[in-house]
């Protein structure tokens, strides 16, 4: 068997943590622009925003696909964030059965 250093365990760790504030800051930025408080007129929003969506989109589209119709409430994020925790700890837990403090 082959042993797998710490740092895999604290990269994967930091690549989901980075994708939790990716999510966070998708929902922040669409609420913006749905109450208008920024627009996509200006490039650097749109960019951002295209930046985004491509990041959180796929991924999304499969839960949208899955969850029941809820009027105009959007729960996939929710439900993404709980995943992404969901894999953080199973992380942590693996690194923890094969014997990695």
């Amino acid at each position: 068997m082959q042993i797998i250093p710490m740092p895999f365990f604290l990269l994967i760790d930091a690549i989901l943590q980075l994708y939790t504030f990716i999510v966070f800051a998708m929902v922040i930025m669409s609420w913006l622009l749905g109450f208008n408080v920024i627009n996509r007129h200006n490039q650097v929003v749109d960019m951002i925003w295209r930046t985004l969506m491509t990041m959180t989109e796929p991924l999304m589209r499969r839960i949208r696909n899955v969850l029941p119709s809820m009027g105009g409430l959007d729960l996939s994020p929710l439900v993404l964030l709980l995943g992404v925790f969901f894999l953080r700890e199973m992380n942590q837990w693996v690194a923890l059965r094969i014997g990695i403090p």
